[in-house]
């Protein structure tokens, strides 16, 4: 079944470049602030919301703070006494508050659910953060030799690759220049005023120097603060509101979980099609549940890219092209924002930035915005059905999101 008429009725992101502490801002002003956002771009006032879902994943290590599904009513009192939890799922945060959201819709508890994905990194000593992203490991059984925990395991992603399939860094390299390239239209992205040169995205050690194995500075996404935001509606709200606004429609959904550790997955693939089977059961089954029945019958995909190497992943198992073909793609120009099937044309992870817990729900902003015509410069021409593909952790937690426009 599908998403039995899900509508996104409005969406809100904020600036990733922004650092909040030199602000003098807090977590508490984030939430406010996409709160605010999300409703103004619905047009709809606080007391029409229902219940609401919190994405986020590193509340207390970041912030010394838990129980963030009551901030919102702490900083609005017309949010209180509704129901409101706070989700964890690592980088897939956002998308699980989103599904729990949808649940309550297809359930007809509720008709106007407000899901917020909200982090704040930028607050806490450079080497601090990383030990922080870290905890999305299996802690005490992985990465005790990395530096930086993430890259280390997504280079072995691609140590892996290398081994059954032959990989050319050069396109992951490629990857990393097309997002940073696209970020540059994105008035809310994190890299959208950095300057690159063509040595940015190369081998050079000294203008893109190596952060773990084979990945690179440029390969990697960035540390962020930021939120996002997405209120979602019943058919039955929409029809009681009369509501004439464009609005996105969540047409197929699918969400998986493999065990912490990476070995763990690669070993019990290796006599598989794909690196990661899950990965491509999630995005089988979120392009048929949205009665699609070819990955080119989407307009684009807004995907995982961690690093370049997670989209690397992305391509080949979305279906885009065989096992360990990716690079076809790349090579191609497939993933152009006028290629065949666009990828990332917001500027992805690593253009726009990671603020964690934010990244699910921004992919379904930036989609919902495609299909309504309102992506502006980042707009693929007559899009009018986008994917999302989220990932926590070493690919553990994987959700797919289909959104389509009104017909």
């Amino acid at each position: 079944m599908g998403s039995n008429g899900v509508w996104i009725a409005g969406s809100y992101q904020s600036d990733f470049s922004r650092n909040l502490l030199r602000e003098g801002l807090e977590v508490s002003d984030l939430v406010a602030e996409i709160v605010d956002g999300t409703l103004e771009d619905a047009q709809l006032d606080a007391g029409e919301v229902q219940s609401i879902h919190v994405g986020n994943a590193f509340g207390q290590l970041f912030n010394g703070q838990g129980q963030l599904g009551a901030m919102p009513a702490t900083i609005d009192d017309r949010f209180w006494g509704l129901p409101a939890a706070r989700h964890e799922a690592a980088c897939a945060s956002g998308s699980i508050a989103v599904l729990a959201a949808m649940a309550e819709i297809e359930a007809g508890r509720y008709d106007c659910v407000l899901v917020l994905g909200i982090e704040q990194e930028r607050n806490v000593p450079g080497a601090d953060a990383p030990r922080h992203l870290g905890a999305a490991a299996w802690v005490g059984h992985e990465g005790g030799d990395a530096k930086f925990m993430w890259p280390y395991m997504f280079s072995q992603i691609g140590d892996e690759y290398q081994r059954r399939y032959g990989l050319n860094d050069e396109h992951l390299h490629a990857i990393a220049e097309l997002n940073t390239r696209n970020a540059k239209s994105n008035p809310l992205a994190q890299t959208r005023e950095w300057k690159f040169t063509d040595a940015s995205f190369s081998d050079s050690d000294t203008e893109n120097p190596i952060v773990e194995g084979r990945l690179r500075r440029t390969d990697c996404s960035q540390v962020t603060d930021g939120g996002a935001g997405v209120l979602l509606v019943s058919d039955r709200f929409r029809d009681a509101t009369k509501s004439r606004r464009s609005a996105a429609r969540i047409l197929g959904w699918a969400h998986a979980t493999a065990g912490l550790s990476l070995e763990q997955k690669l070993v019990r693939s290796r006599n598989k099609t794909h690196v990661f089977p899950h990965v491509r059961q999630v995005a089988s089954q979120a392009l048929e549940r949205a009665g699609i029945t070819d990955v080119h019958e989407l307009d684009g995909i807004e995907v995982h890219d961690c690093f370049s190497m997670s989209e690397y992943v992305a391509i080949d198992h979305f279906g885009i092209t065989g096992p360990g073909e990716s690079w076809k793609a790349i090579e191609n120009g497939d993933l152009e924002k006028n290629g065949t099937i666009p990828i990332n044309p917001s500027g992805g992870l690593i253009g726009i930035g990671h603020p964690v817990g934010a990244t699910g729900v921004r992919m379904l902003h930036d989609a919902s915005r495609q299909v309504t015509s309102r992506a502006q410069d980042c707009q693929v021409e007559g899009a009018k059905r986008f994917a999302t593909l989220n990932i926590g952790g070493s690919l553990t937690t994987t959700v797919s999101f289909v959104v389509g426009g009104e017909d």
